[in-house]
């Protein structure tokens, strides 16, 4: 159990859920969103359209909005002057520096609402359904809403797609001109292998955090928000990491490559294709109850038609058990399966239509 009234633990590796409290409810993250500032910032840098040397302006509007004048939290960058992107990582990463997140915004974008719908594509693009950006700071705005769900898939995604950037969300200090910045994760000086990621804060949503810890060479993300004090973030957040890697270990379901099963290809040359994984499908689970029953069902959206190329993804493996741990598995076909002859196509077509006639 957990006081956090929005919750997940989820593990690294799989995707995998561990334990989870309305974690499909729209919130409002307050600065957890900067970790979707700092992704397209990331993605930028990795592509080469950015560089950590480009400097960006602090403008009259993000030094008196999200600067010292704002009495938000801020990297304290004085105004019309610059700051090196690299500077501006660690202020928003470490200090969650509202004017460096809107420098950001204006110098990669012109303007932060500009650069909001970037960030809400960015979020389609990466999986993310829910999540709604309507600025680069998370400052309260009843159409910028993420999910604790979501938050974690944003910090899975950020960990294993950024290895290179990562490392500044588990930096303890950041100095700028005369400021020393003590980062905000409390996560961090608990001895817990915490490394990362992101604090939020403001009124309408109570207080949360955004983390991730890894111990004997597991890694878990947690999520917590909408607690009343900073303490209980921190206090919640250890609890469920503590729980998670006591009580939780992995099962290897299917080797890497090993076909799953099989879906339906209809008017292909065959009748079915078959499907697997890359890399071996593992399942997190607790270790007590020792008689779990797991069950798995594969999804796709059918009818599915040739051609199919073998490696494209038509499937996925959704796993669960009966205590409620859950995981999605991506599945590709293994093989190419091309149009059938006219005989072929013309009897699945039949056969489909006669089944949607008894579906209704």
């Amino acid at each position: 159990a957990t006081k956090a009234p929005h919750a997940i633990l989820m593990d690294a590796a799989t995707g995998g859920v561990l334990v989870q409290q309305n974690a499909d409810e729209l919130i409002q993250p307050a600065s957890m969103s900067k970790l979707m500032t700092l992704a397209v910032l990331f993605r930028a840098l990795k592509e080469g359209r950015i560089h950590k040397t480009d400097e960006f302006t602090m403008s009259v509007n993000a030094w008196r909005n999200g600067g010292a004048p704002s009495g938000t939290s801020a990297m304290m960058v004085p105004v019309n002057t610059k700051a090196t992107v690299d500077e501006l990582i660690q202020g928003i990463a470490i200090q969650s520096g509202n004017d460096a997140a809107m420098c950001v915004a204006e110098g990669m974008a012109g303007s932060e609402a500009a650069f909001a719908r970037m960030m809400t594509e960015e979020a389609r693009r990466i999986g993310l359904v829910k999540s709604t950006f309507a600025n680069a700071t998370g400052l309260g705005n009843p159409n910028h809403l993420m999910t604790v769900r979501e938050l974690a898939m944003l910090a899975r995604y950020i960990i294993n797609e950024y290895p290179e950037f990562y490392p500044v969300f588990g930096q303890k200090e950041f100095l700028y001109r005369k400021h020393r910045f003590i980062n905000r994760n409390p996560l961090l000086f608990l001895n817990i292998g915490a490394d990362g990621l992101k604090t939020g804060h403001i009124a309408a949503a109570g207080y949360g955090l955004v983390g991730s810890a890894v111990q004997d060479g597991k890694r878990l993300i947690v999520v917590v928000s909408g607690l009343q004090k900073p303490e209980q973030r921190k206090d919640e957040a250890a609890k469920l990491l503590d729980w998670g890697f006591n009580s939780f270990s992995s099962v290897k379901l299917f080797n890497d490559g090993e076909v799953v099963g099989k879906a339906r290809v209809w008017g292909g040359k065959t009748w079915y294709v078959p499907l697997a994984a890359k890399g071996d499908v593992m399942f997190t689970m607790p270790k007590y109850p020792a008689n779990q029953r797991l069950s798995a069902e594969i999804v796709y959206k059918a009818p599915l038609k040739p051609p199919v190329k073998k490696g494209d993804q038509v499937a996925i493996l959704r796993i669960s058990s009966s205590s409620s741990a859950s995981a999605e598995v991506p599945l590709y076909a293994t093989e190419d399966v091309t149009k059938g002859g006219i005989v072929r196509q013309g009897v699945d077509s039949l056969v489909l239509m006669a089944l949607r006639r008894l579906a209704l």
